[in-house]
């Protein structure tokens, strides 16, 4: 949980590079549109984002270029309800619950996700290598992947 904790503090606190040396090369961060979908490459998903995708994502955070993203959201997240789902020697699978809280343009806006990572053994020790947020409410995903929920 450790891994999953760190990841939430960086992107709170707007350290997006650090946030990207978080992920193996070959992680995928996916945010689906129907949030019981598991075929994310068959299907339609509001984010899809492998390694280069990742980074243009944080230089658009960061350069200013993206209007659904200025000015900058501030975002606290809670994470809670871990649950290991497996475990093996290259790789575990957890689940926890994340309630995000965005202020952006003098609004709140609160979000609900269950979140699904799996986590690879490297040898520079966990990673992540791979990120599904459902949200509650996914039609909320159109204001929200503006920024890395």
């Amino acid at each position: 949980m450790a891994l999953i904790t760190l990841e939430a503090d960086l992107l709170d606190h707007g350290a997006y590079h650090e946030w990207l040396a978080l992920y193996t090369p070959e992680a995928k961060y996916i945010v689906p549109i129907d949030p019981d979908q598991e075929d994310f490459e068959a299907t339609l998903n509001y984010a899809y984002d492998d390694a280069a995708m990742r980074r243009k994502r944080v230089a658009r955070l960061l350069g200013g270029r993206s209007i659904s993203a200025a000015p900058p959201a501030r975002t606290i997240r809670l994470l809670g309800r871990a649950r290991m789902l497996e475990c093996g020697a290259a790789s575990c699978t957890v689940r926890c619950a994340q309630l995000l809280k965005e202020l952006r343009q003098h609004r709140v806006r609160d979000y609900a996700a269950n979140l699904t990572y799996r986590l690879a053994r490297t040898s520079d020790g966990l990673r992540i290598d791979r990120k599904v947020i459902r949200l509650l409410d996914a039609t909320e995903a159109l204001t929200a992947v503006s920024y890395i929920l």
